[in-house]
């Protein structure tokens, strides 16, 4: 079992990371921002939007439409004049042509269509910052799976020299037995142990390829083969005096709550929109016809023609409309009110989780410089533990421990710094400074 063991890890280890790149950080972002789908449909949203703002959706531009037609009558006539002469005519024909270009502008409808402008690039601003908060979480997941497949990769690092370690072992208790100088218990028990380090190994390394999966998901890069990237596992922290400074500024920047504050600023312009049924609308319609005939001999004329302008301006008011103005600003208001409630509840759960997310972010960073610590601690220990094996005064029980305390140590120490960076993330988020700072 021990040779298969061996020789599944020797042939991993020989088919991976081999002409490997690091895919830092910053190119990670950058492909997801070009590529991630949550990201590309949010951004058509804000197309859209911006479209949905544009003067030609606005109102304040003319319509112009060009109508034609054609009328064709046979018809048996009796008529009778004026001087009571009678005409009958069978098979009286008439023809009827026309053809106009007609223009209809609103000169002015109660500033409703000024205020429905202003409400529309106010929601082309609220739908950038919903696109805004899509990319933020867009980028916390994918920092969350990239510093996953960071510490990964340290721990598979880990237990690489621990494996190496444990397979000295071996080749030291052989010299021993056949030296006379231990047992063959002795090489058992490093085979055992060399057997769970490869086990606890290539579990390490599937866990990796799995982490590495779910970040080409993210980076919509499922075709890149897992063995041809590694990631960057620098991690720095943001200064305290940076900290303090991004926590000051939290209110004017969280995208949550300038959200909520584009969203009473259209239901005030609602409001207004509402409140321009009160006033009159004047409206500006022109037209450029023509218009031929060739009518029967009845008619005072066989056939006319016309050619010409035609302009009118009109005013429309309605002095009462049933209360339907009155009713729609009332329920506009309402929902104003309610928009400037929900700001306020979200102050109140940002400020909680800004609270929650800066006291997680400090505990961890104490644990994680504590972890730094132990890790010199269990080196030391795991240092004089092997002298001490060497020459024979400690049991092999006793050397091995010291080695789970120090993988231990190494593990907890990774898990510690990447916890205390994605806390530091959340803080970011809160404070609305997760894009405009460097991983």
């Amino acid at each position: 079992m021990f040779r298969s063991l061996t020789f599944l890890f020797l042939f991993v280890a020989g088919n991976t990371y081999s002409q490997t790149q690091v895919l830092s950080k910053e190119e990670a972002i950058i492909k997801t921002l070009e590529n991630n789908y949550g990201i590309r449909m949010s951004q058509n949203m804000v197309e859209i939007a911006d479209n949905s703002q544009s003067i030609l959706n606005s109102g304040y531009l003319p319509s112009i439409s060009g109508l034609a037609g054609a009328n064709y009558n046979n018809e048996d006539i009796n008529a009778t004049l004026q001087g009571g002469e009678e005409r009958v005519v069978d098979g009286a024909k008439t023809n009827r042509y026309n053809a106009s270009v007609n223009l209809n502008y609103t000169l002015f409808d109660g500033l409703g269509r000024w205020y429905n402008f202003k409400q529309l690039k106010e929601q082309y601003n609220l739908t950038k910052l919903e696109a805004r908060e899509t990319i933020e979480n867009t980028i916390l997941q994918l920092l969350t799976v990239y510093f996953e497949v960071a510490r990964l990769t340290e721990n598979v690092e880990v237990l690489e020299e621990t494996l190496e370690t444990s397979k000295e072992r071996i080749t030291r208790a052989r010299y021993q037995f056949e030296f006379g100088q231990a047992n063959r218990l002795g090489i058992l028990n490093a085979e055992v142990d060399v057997n769970n380090d490869s086990i606890l190994l290539l579990n390490t390394r599937q866990q990796l390829a799995n982490a590495k999966r779910d970040l080409n998901v993210i980076l919509n890069e499922q075709e890149i083969p897992l063995e041809n990237f590694v990631v960057d596992t620098t991690v720095t922290f943001i200064t305290k005096l940076q900290l303090e400074n991004y926590l000051q500024e939290a209110r004017q920047n969280n995208v949550s709550l300038l959200q909520a504050e584009s969203a009473i600023n259209i239901s005030d312009y609602a409001i207004k929109v509402a409140r321009s049924g009160y006033l009159p609308t004047v409206g500006l319609n022109g037209s450029y016809g023509w218009n031929t005939a060739n009518l029967p001999a009845t008619s005072f004329v066989q056939s006319s023609t016309t050619l010409g302008y035609g302009a009118s301006l009109s005013l429309s008011w309605d002095l009462f409309d049933g209360g339907t103005t009155i009713t729609n600003i009332r329920n506009a208001k309402i929902r104003q009110e309610n928009e400037e409630l929900f700001k306020q509840q979200i102050l109140l759960e940002v400020n909680r989780d800004i609270a929650n997310a800066l006291g997680d972010y400090e505990n961890k960073r104490i644990i994680y410089e504590v972890q730094e610590k132990n890790v010199l601690t269990n080196e030391n220990n795991f240092e004089r533990s092997q002298e001490q094996f060497k020459v024979g005064q400690i049991t092999s029980i006793e050397f091995r421990q010291a080695q789970i305390n120090l993988i231990n140590a190494r593990t907890s120490k990774n898990l510690a710094k990447y916890d205390a960076k994605l806390a530091e993330l959340q803080v970011l988020q809160l404070t609305g400074q997760l894009l405009n700072v460097e991983f």
